[in-house]
């Protein structure tokens, strides 16, 4: 399973993360497009350190939102929401072969991401999207009890998927995950590395009732925010070595 990270999320004098430390551990690279966080000189130096590091880029687009991270829901029209999708995307796919690199999925940020997961208007959106790009992109979703329906509904526009799962967030028995508002959502790093484990031999996470439910995932989401953070990534990554060998 491949690690995937939310990076270039800096905003001018504003940090966010520690890009530089976690690079090294991860294999794809979700990049701010400047909507929810990013300029264009935090893009091509996050894109640089990709080139450095042989990691594979996605665009992580969201609503226009910097004030509020792109956390807040918004509403758009179809039209202005793939027009949204593609000015961003364009934005990366560009920059990005000034470097030599291959723009190859598209991860949406925040309310975007929650959004296309639970209204399948959202969703259809976001796959006529990609559809009406003028190169092959994938999505990356959320894996789990919606997965069937998720990979029925994008073949329709010949989009690909890539289910993503999270490891450090407790799920709902609906495959969703639990708000950060409810205590334990968020799981502490020993919680974070059993269900990591779990993932990788068995395919299932324990979800916040304690009910087991099935998660087959192509790539894995970790967050590299503080040095704490990152010295768990570099367990997780080594777990994943471990599971491919």
């Amino acid at each position: 399973m491949k690690l995937n990270c939310d990076l270039g999320e800096s905003f001018g004098q504003w940090q966010m993360g520690l890009d530089d430390a976690v690079m090294p551990h991860i294999d794809m690279a979700n990049i701010a497009c400047g909507f929810h966080a990013g300029d264009p000189l935090v893009i091509n130096k996050t894109l640089a350190l990709a080139k450095q590091h042989k990691v594979t880029i996605g665009a992580h687009p969201s609503y226009p939102d910097l004030v509020g991270f792109g956390r807040r829901s918004m509403k758009c029209s179809p039209d202005e929401l793939i027009a949204l999708l593609h000015y961003q995307i364009g934005a990366i796919d560009s920059m990005a072969k000034n470097h030599g690199l291959q723009l190859t999925y598209v991860k949406p940020h925040g309310a975007l991401y929650n959004d296309m997961m639970a209204d399948p208007a959202i969703f259809t959106t976001v796959l006529t999207a990609l559809s009406q790009y003028h190169t092959p992109l994938k999505l990356m979703v959320l894996a789990g009890a919606l997965s069937d329906e998720s990979r029925a509904l994008s073949q329709q526009y010949g989009v690909e998927l890539l289910f993503e799962a999270f490891a450090d967030r407790r799920y709902l028995d609906s495959g969703a995950l639990t708000p950060r508002s409810v205590q334990g959502a968020v799981l502490s790093e020993q919680a974070m590395l059993a269900q990591v484990e779990q993932l990788l031999k068995h395919h299932t996470v324990i979800t916040h009732s304690g009910n087991t439910l099935a998660i087959v995932a192509d790539t894995l989401c970790v967050h590299g925010d503080n040095l704490a953070a990152i010295a768990v990534i570099e367990k997780i990554n080594a777990l994943c070595q471990l599971a491919r060998s």
